[in-house]
């Protein structure tokens, strides 16, 4: 699809788009933003590259960007959340993502789609229904017979997935996970034992902290974060991430929130 192309589909939905050729190898996905407000960004290597856009739903203001690279296929959902424009990588495993809708039902994880099928809401994608509460790539789902430990209760704990700004929950409780040391330079946190094998002078002053990896949360009051509207739990809810991290084309993504 040429240039010209992909911008009239991005345009569908209200999104301007550029498109850059001269990268070595691959595909990268941005966010950016100049004096007309925030624009995507495709970056693409010469040659075997495509990109496509499946479906575009003004509407939704979202369409469905696919990239063939090298035998490889991947899926993006490119659209507006609440202030601002995103793009999420859709899991290869999912089958039968040809539009908006199942891009979007693919980016939930299973115990919201399930959810979802036993509750029946009226809209299943909206950020509020009787099935979930969503604030940007976070789901939380009610927990109404869920009892905690006030001893245990963490306030205006930070969430994030590692990259991006946290969102940050009034109330939390965590159980399990890993113990993880984490900077600017190691998003996604290190080990303990990694953290104590670096050199001293790298271990202090490089503006680590404490963090826990992959624990079950459950959260209570208002969630923050300065690019979505807050949202306030007034009962206990569990906490899941999108399905987006299980995606190997996550590589292409720069900008997420």
């Amino acid at each position: 699809m040429r240039a010209e192309v992909l911008e009239c589909r991005f345009a569908e939905i209200g999104a301007r788009v550029k498109v850059l050729r001269g990268l070595r190898s691959g595909t990268l996905i941005n966010v950016w933003q100049d004096r007309r407000g925030e624009y995507f960004e495709l970056a693409v290597a010469r040659g075997n590259v495509s990109l496509n856009v499946v479906e575009a739903d003004a509407d939704e203001r979202c369409l469905l960007l696919l990239v063939r690279e090298n035998g490889e296929k991947s899926r993006f959902l490119c659209g507006f959340d609440e202030r601002h424009w995103f793009v999420a990588a859709i899991p290869e495993s999912a089958r039968g993502v040809a539009g908006v809708a199942s891009a979007k039902d693919a980016l939930q994880p299973d115990e919201v789609r399930e959810a979802v099928a036993r509750m029946r809401p009226r809209d299943r994608f909206q950020r509020r229904n009787v099935a979930y509460v969503r604030q940007g790539e976070w789901f939380f789902l009610p927990q109404w017979d869920f009892v905690v430990d006030e001893r245990d209760v963490l306030r205006d704990e930070p969430l994030t997935r590692g990259r991006g700004k946290d969102h940050i929950l009034e109330l939390a409780v965590r159980h399990g996970g890993e113990t993880v040391f984490v900077n600017d330079a190691n998003p996604g946190g290190i080990t303990v034992d990694d953290w104590l094998r670096l050199p001293e002078r790298k271990r202090w002053g490089r503006g680590w902290r404490e963090m826990v990896r992959n624990p079950d949360v459950w959260a209570k009051g208002s969630v923050r974060h300065p690019d979505h509207n807050t949202i306030v739990l007034h009962c206990w809810h569990r906490v899941l991430m999108n399905t987006e991290h299980q995606a190997r084309a996550m590589r292409n993504v720069a900008f997420l929130d």
